[in-house]
């Protein structure tokens, strides 16, 4: 069952952004550091980094919250998908961009210190490149989907 949805905007630049636990001092190597240009998920120690296909945009990102695996969705045709395990020890994440930080918005996953699984979807990705190439910014083209659920051990 879904426990939540959250909708954010996060602002992505060289093409890159992270999930990172709300807690810099729970975080070993805290965003940027470390990341790796090459796929579209990244798994870090209380952080997953993800691959953006824009330089510098604004994306949207669905953000659900559910207590199993969710069901696989289909409400679009997705250019992408990954999936990594993340420790969150606050039980909140918030969304960062390479130089621009975290935006304002935490994302509640409820209990602390907690394992997660997390899917995440992303479609636009060639517009995105197109646009941004073309243009220099872009605005929402790039959508992603992110399911977590608690990780059974």
């Amino acid at each position: 069952m879904m426990l939540s949805v959250q909708e954010v905007e996060p602002e992505v630049d060289f093409y890159g952004l992270c999930l990172q636990d709300s807690d810099l001092a729970k975080v070993p190597m805290p965003y940027p550091g470390g990341r790796v240009m090459e796929g579209f998920v990244t798994a870090h120690p209380g952080r997953i980094d993800i691959g953006s296909a824009g330089h510098t945009h604004t994306a949207v990102m669905g953000v659900q919250v559910w207590d199993g695996e969710p069901p696989a969705d289909t409400s679009r045709a997705w250019d992408e998908q990954g999936e990594a395990d993340l420790r969150c020890e606050t039980g909140s994440v918030q969304v960062w961009g390479v130089t621009c930080g975290p935006i304002p918005e935490e994302v509640a996953l409820g209990a602390p210190g907690r394992d997660w699984r997390v899917r995440i979807h992303c479609s636009g990705r060639r517009e995105v490149a197109g646009v941004t190439e073309e243009e220099g910014l872009a605005e929402g083209l790039e959508r992603y989907l992110v399911q977590l659920w608690p990780r059974l051990t």
